[in-house]
Parts: structure tokens; sequence; C-alpha cells
């Protein structure tokens, strides 16, 4: 049974590695056959959350911006891929933005039950990604029919292309085969 596929791209930096395995990922979902969506939020604006909690109110945020049609997506995906490039052992703040902003969602109705982390950074030791997952899986915790099924970390990667040729790009294909 086809899947609907969300993937957000979170880093702003053009062909950057992150965005390699969220390509990959995106390419092994839909040859399984899979209805997948690519965002990259490189040219899309989101402005910061202003903890207004507005939202909580009306189901819908007060800054007119790209967070709407972004977290429509999201809602109606099975499936939500989150890749990002690791800054100082934690998500991109682009990443961490939307996440704010997608305060609006915790009281709607969402069909993502499967949520998947890609991570890319400088450094290849294993506990690199933990505080950028631990922030995603906060996002995750608030919707409890949701679950972290599975990341990719490619470490030990700096400057675009460094990533082409590594193993880690089969995994996120793989694995976006099995979604």
């Amino acid at each position: 049974m086809s899947k609907k596929v969300v993937i957000l791209s979170t880093s702003l930096r053009a062909h950057s590695n992150s965005a390699a395995l969220a390509d990959s990922f995106f390419q092994g979902a839909k040859d399984a056959g899979n209805d997948v969506t690519l965002i990259s939020l490189r040219d899309k604006q989101i402005g910061f959350c202003r903890g207004c909690l507005t939202c909580q109110k009306t189901g819908s945020c007060v800054i007119r911006d790209d967070v709407p049609v972004l977290e429509a997506q999201v809602l109606a995906a099975d499936v939500v891929v989150w890749a990002t490039p690791i800054y100082y052992y934690e998500m991109s703040g682009q990443m961490k933005t939307l996440i704010d902003r997608l305060n609006p969602m915790y009281s709607k109705d969402y069909a993502f039950r499967d949520v998947y982390f890609l991570s890319t950074a400088a450094e290849d030791e294993t506990n690199v990604p933990g505080r950028a997952m631990a922030g995603l899986t906060g996002w995750i915790d608030c919707f409890e029919k949701a679950s972290l099924k599975g990341y990719v970390f490619c470490g030990g990667v700096n400057d675009a292309g460094d990533i082409a040729g590594n193993a880690k790009l089969l995994e996120a294909y793989e694995m976006g085969k099995n979604c």
C-alpha cells in the first residue's frame, strides 16, 4: 500500500550533505511506489514563533508566511522525514524554527505515524546527533500516535560533495524503500 511521505530538508545551503541524504531517502521511497514530496526550506519564509499561543485558541498562527502550507503537508503525510545538518551538536536553526511554528498542529488530527531523522555533521562520533535527536523526539512526543522509526547519521563530512559515494546514502535509500 502506497504511503504519503513528506521529507523536510532543512539545510539552507544548496547541495548540502543532509540534502543528499534526503534525496536518497526520496528516491528509495519513490522506487517503492510511495507518493513522495521533498520540501527544501531553503527558499521558504519561516518567521520565529512569538510565543503568543494564539494558535492554541484559534488553530492557526498569526504570522503570515510559508508555514501554513508546510503544516498542511505534514498533517496529511503518513510518514514525515526531517533532514538536517548538525551545527554545534544541534539541529539547524531553520528546523528548530519550523518545529516551533508547527505548534498549531497539536490540537489537530494528523495522519503521520512514522517519523525518520537524517543528519550530517563534520564530526563522526556516535554521540554527535544526540541533542538534535532529543529535540526531534520532544516534538514527536507531542503526537501520541507517532514514533521515531529510524535515523541515519553521516559524520565526518564537511564540504558539499563529501558525502558522494558514502554508504550512508545507500542506508537512507534503503530506509526510504522500507518506510
